[in-house]
Parts: C-alpha cells; sequence; structure tokens
C-alpha cells in the first residue's frame, strides 16, 4: 500500500469511526505529509520509518520559526494515532512511536545529519572551481571539528596546524581551545591552500577562509551556501549548527565519552552536552539487541 494510501484509509477511519471535526481531520492530514515528505527525504515510506525518524522528523519541526509546543504536541499526536491505526490494522508489526517521551524530545534533540546525508552533502561543492574548493573545505572543517559557525568564519591562518592535525579556536566567552583534524580535512585544508592564494591575488587576509576579494566569508552568505549545498544533495533542513549536531552524533554513536565531546565543543557545562545522550541510548539498546542471547 502506498504513503498515499494508508493516509487516505486512516483519515477515513477517523470520519466514521471518531467523528472528528473537519478542521481536525485536515490538520491530522498535513502533519503526516509533513511526516511522509520527511521520511522520503531520508529513504523511508511511513511503514518502514523507525523511531529515529520520528525523532529528528520532532526536531526539524523545532527548528523551523513559527512551531511552539502546540504545534509539535499535534503532529505527534497525529503521528501516534496513525501508526497506533496501522498496528490494529495489522498493516506494521511495530510501533516506531513507542516509549517516545515527545515534549521531552522537541525541548531538547538537535537536529542531525546521518553519515550517508553528510557524506552527499560534502560531495556538492564543484572542486573545479576555486570557491568550490574552499566551500568543499568549510564543511570538511565544521563537521571534523564540531566548529560553530562563528568560529569557523573567523579562523585566522595561523591557527592552523597541518603538521601537528589541530586547530585553535577562540570560542563563546573568548575561551580558547584546541581541536584535531581528522585527515579528510586535512587533506582538503592542503589543497585550499592553493586555491586561497588565487582568491586573495595581491590581497592580505589573516582569515583562513575568504572570498575572491579576499574578504571574509560573511555568517550569512556560509548560511546560504550550506542550504544551497543541502538543496543539492536532497536534504530537506539543513543548517551550519546541525553539522555540530551531526559532529556530536557521529562522536557518541561510535563510543566517545560525553567529557571528550563536551571538551571539543567547548562547553562550559556538561549538561549542555548531555542533549546528545538519545545517541547513546539508542546505540546501546541496538548493541544490547544485537548480541545479548535473550535480548
Amino acid at each position: 500500500m502506498t504513503n498515499q494510501q494508508l493516509i487516505n484509509e486512516f483519515i477515513t477511519c477517523l470520519k466514521v469511526e471518531k467523528g472528528l471535526a473537519g478542521n481536525t481531520i485536515d490538520a491530522y492530514r498535513r502533519d503526516l505529509a509533513k511526516l511522509e515528505k520527511f521520511a522520503e527525504a531520508r529513504g523511508r515510506s511511513l511503514q518502514t520509518v523507525e523511531r529515529d525518524d520520528i525523532i529528528a522528523s520532532l526536531a526539524s519541526l523545532k527548528d523551523d520559526r513559527g512551531n511552539g509546543d502546540s504545534t509539535l504536541s499535534r503532529y505527534t499526536s497525529a503521528v501516534r494515532t496513525f501508526y497506533r491505526y496501522l498496528l490494529r490494522e495489522k498493516l506494521m508489526t511495530r510501533d516506531p512511536t513507542a516509549h517516545l517521551d515527545s515534549r521531552k524530545v522537541w525541548q531538547t534533540l538537535p537536529h542531525f545529519l546521518t553519515p550517508q546525508d553528510v557524506e552527499r552533502l560534502l560531495e556538492q561543492p564543484d572542486l573545479s572551481r576555486t570557491e568550490g574548493v574552499r566551500d568543499r573545505t568549510m564543511l570538511e572543517v565544521l563537521y571534523a571539528t564540531g566548529l560553530r559557525v562563528s568560529e569557523l568564519i573567523t579562523l585566522k591562518i595561523r591557527d592552523i596546524d597541518l603538521e601537528k592535525g589541530v586547530l585553535d579556536c577562540l570560542g563563546k566567552g573568548s575561551k580558547q581551545r584546541r581541536v584535531p583534524l581528522g585527515r579528510s580535512a586535512i587533506e582538503h585544508l592542503r589543497r585550499y591552500n592553493l586555491a586561497r592564494t588565487q582568491l586573495a591575488g595581491e590581497r592580505h587576509s589573516d582569515l583562513l577562509f575568504i572570498d575572491n576579494a579576499a574578504r571574509p566569508i560573511t555568517r550569512q552568505r556560509f548560511w546560504k551556501l550550506i542550504k544551497e549545498y543541502g538543496a543539492s544533495a536532497g536534504i530537506d533542513y539543513i543548517t551550519p549548527h546541525i553539522l555540530r549536531h551531526s559532529f556530536a552524533t557521529a562522536l557518541l554513536s561510535n563510543g566517545a565519552d560525553l567529557r571528550s565531546v563536551q571538551m571539543l565543543l567547548g562547553h562550559s557545562d556538561i549538561g549542555t552536552t548531555q542533549i546528545y545522550t538519545h545517541v547513546t541510548d539508542e546505540h546501546l539498546k541496538k548493541t544490547y539487541q544485537s548480541f545479548h542471547p535473550r535480548s
């Protein structure tokens, strides 16, 4: 059964069995259309979504301006009711909304990209152009280090040590921190050295990332760039901060400890870093289910 057929069957049920008002039914249909669009962007149908997809869709809605608690509550109610209907009708054998504390999720959960999403995003800049080399390098550094966009665009040439594979960053509260650079980021920074020389021409700038007049890349300009590349990669929603979230998520899901991630992100309070613990919870649960003999 197609997504649309599932939604239509569910809407018919709401009309016949529950006798809901027309406005309520229209709201349910809109909410399920949002979930369908979000699921399709992640390569899933409504019958194959996972709990993480539901959580990510809530986080995406939260990130959209104008969506308050009431909107998120209604969306969650619609999605939950829909999947309970599918279970009852034996159209699914599991409920991706089970044990989902929706209010806690939308209040704390950051939106993040899967590793596959990140790979598609990184492949978008045209490396035959100097601007494309710069943009790819900015994206690589952002994902490799978890920097804030304000920290990225104010990096100076002297802040990078490619031999040691680290960068120095001035974060919130003028706090300095040192962050390792991954292999891929180092490779692209080396390639960017030539592109930067071409961008600068005869002009001088201490900043690492510049435009073709040696001017700084503004926060607004980088936001526009990442949105354009995200759209080209088929990513429904993206901001520079989402790559920071994705950096932390990737580390934790692969076994990094929370304190190390706190230091890398430059959080003064580990409580701020704990918004990412949903990742370790899910990872532990999947590990348990995979390896425990009585799971």
